[in-house]
């Protein structure tokens, strides 16, 4: 089975790269290259671009793609039914791509390869003096309210017609593993939604770097955000106030998750696409046994802002 080990990028279409551009510059993203047809963002670190945007007469989610551990693994992908052959990956940091679609006909890519682009700096995550633990002594703290420094991707969600069918195509192209399992109410054998990882044994990674659920309207699947991790609390909150302060729609946060615990804070493009930051996450590894979760939506924050309605549609 071959074997992803981080999420690459997700791909959006738009027709104004400029409003998008400026939107995620205010999210707290850095622009890697632009041109006529192609936005590229990046954050922290040395990953080439995170979020690309092509230019096109309509708005919306068109893809993403996952990093596989090698070109072994690269190209045993190549080799399952539907995948393309390996192929030069557009963009920066080039590298190499397979392309296939999932059964909804989301695109997805397996790439490998990349070259590493220069690292952005980020500072160190803040101190914190708790009721029991003090970390400062002897000093302040002063955040700003400004757009931050976005880490990295952190994952994506899917709503899908067959969740099974979706969740088998990524366990058997990517290696993922389930984490959590979200079920219906009182009907615990029933999974409506799985929180999928990368499988790299005994080493911890993102409780979830993929989310699947099933759909409630058929004619309404896709992706339902992409995810973005921010240092720290200190961070998320200080870009928090910067987009309500640059009038951009606020979906709901900040709060915390049930499952995964992430503290989350969720907006929309100008393209009314939603997209998270989040921070304090769970992590994994080949010990963590899944749990059911059988809740009803307005069960899944555990404090903050609850999401709307729509959000669960």
């Amino acid at each position: 089975m071959p074997n992803a080990i981080e999420i690459s990028y997700v791909v959006y279409e738009a027709t104004d790269l400029d409003r998008m551009e400026a939107f995620l510059r205010d999210f707290g993203l850095v622009t890697a290259e632009k041109t006529a047809d192609t936005l590229y963002m990046r954050g922290a670190g040395t990953v080439p671009y995170l979020h690309a945007t092509r230019r096109s007469s309509r708005n919306g989610f068109v893809g993403a793609a996952l990093d596989m551990a090698s070109r072994a693994e690269l190209d045993a992908v190549a080799r399952l039914p539907g995948s393309s052959a390996v192929e030069p990956n557009p963009g920066p940091g080039g590298g190499w791509r397979v392309r296939m679609s999932t059964p909804n006909g989301v695109p997805i890519d397996a790439v490998w390869g990349r070259q590493p682009a220069q690292s952005i700096v980020m500072r160190e995550p803040n101190p914190y003096n708790w009721g029991t633990v003090k970390n400062r002594l002897n000093y302040s703290l002063r955040p700003k309210r400004v757009p931050g420094l976005v880490m990295r991707l952190g994952h994506f969600g899917l709503r899908v017609t067959d969740h099974d069918l979706t969740r088998a195509w990524f366990r058997d192209r990517f290696g993922l593993v389930d984490s959590d399992y979200l079920c219906v109410p009182g009907n615990e054998e029933r999974v409506i939604g799985t929180f999928l990882r990368f499988d790299c044994g005994a080493t911890a990674v993102d409780h979830h770097s993929m989310l699947i659920t099933q759909s409630v309207n058929p004619n309404d699947t896709g992706v339902h955000h992409c995810s973005f991790e921010m240092q720290d609390i200190d961070e998320l909150f200080g870009a928090h106030d910067h987009l309500l302060a640059q009038g951009h729609k606020l979906e709901c946060g900040v709060g915390r998750h049930l499952v995964g615990s992430q503290i989350f804070d969720y907006w929309r493009d100008p393209f009314d696409n939603r997209i998270e930051h989040y921070t304090d996450g769970d992590v994994a590894n080949n010990q963590y046994q899944p749990v059911r979760y059988a809740v009803a939506a307005d069960d899944t924050t555990q404090w903050g802002m609850d999401p709307p309605r729509e959000f669960f549609d």
